[in-house]
């Protein structure tokens, strides 16, 4: 029995150790690393963007800001939009918001969107993430693009009804 408790003591402080070990990529002998919120904030947009089952990110005030910002020559797309982080020493917390395509279950598609985000996030970072709170704000009925686009399509002077 002495011998069962000091390899289940050594278990214990392997563990310790690898877990040392894994914070030890941010905090070194020969210095620190700093993560920046917007670096994991965009992280974890784009894994979002990469569930299928996800039509957007953000909720309608920042959409809209984001095509008006893609209308502007040279502007680049605003990938963390929709996303908010909160960064510590060695952990993240992340909220989402997004648009589910219709007909997609929702409780599926926010599991696999956290999951995504904790793999890409720790696999890119080094941090933990604590916690990934998802808000679905929308859900995108097909045709509903279409309809705008002709809305925009369409002058004024076409949609009037009275001259």
């Amino acid at each position: 029995m002495a011998t069962n408790s000091s390899s289940s003591a050594s278990t214990s402080t392997s563990a310790a150790d690898s877990k040392s070990a894994d914070t030890g990529a941010l905090e070194t002998t020969k210095g620190g690393t700093t993560i920046a919120d917007v670096v994991v904030s965009k992280i974890a947009g784009i894994a979002t963007r990469e569930v299928g089952g996800v039509h957007d990110v953000g909720g309608g005030a920042a959409r809209m800001v984001g095509v008006l910002r893609e209308r502007i020559p040279g502007a680049r797309t605003n990938v963390s939009q929709g996303v908010s982080v909160e960064v510590g020493e060695r952990q993240a917390a992340i909220d989402v918001s997004l648009i589910a395509e219709y007909g997609v279950a929702i409780h599926e598609l926010a599991q696999a969107v956290r999951q995504n985000i904790i793999a890409a996030v720790e696999g890119m970072t080094g941090l933990e993430v604590t916690e990934v709170n998802i808000e679905v704000t929308d859900v995108f009925l097909p045709g509903d693009e279409d309809e705008d686009e002709q809305d925009q399509g369409t002058s004024s002077e076409t949609r009037s009804r009275v001259q």
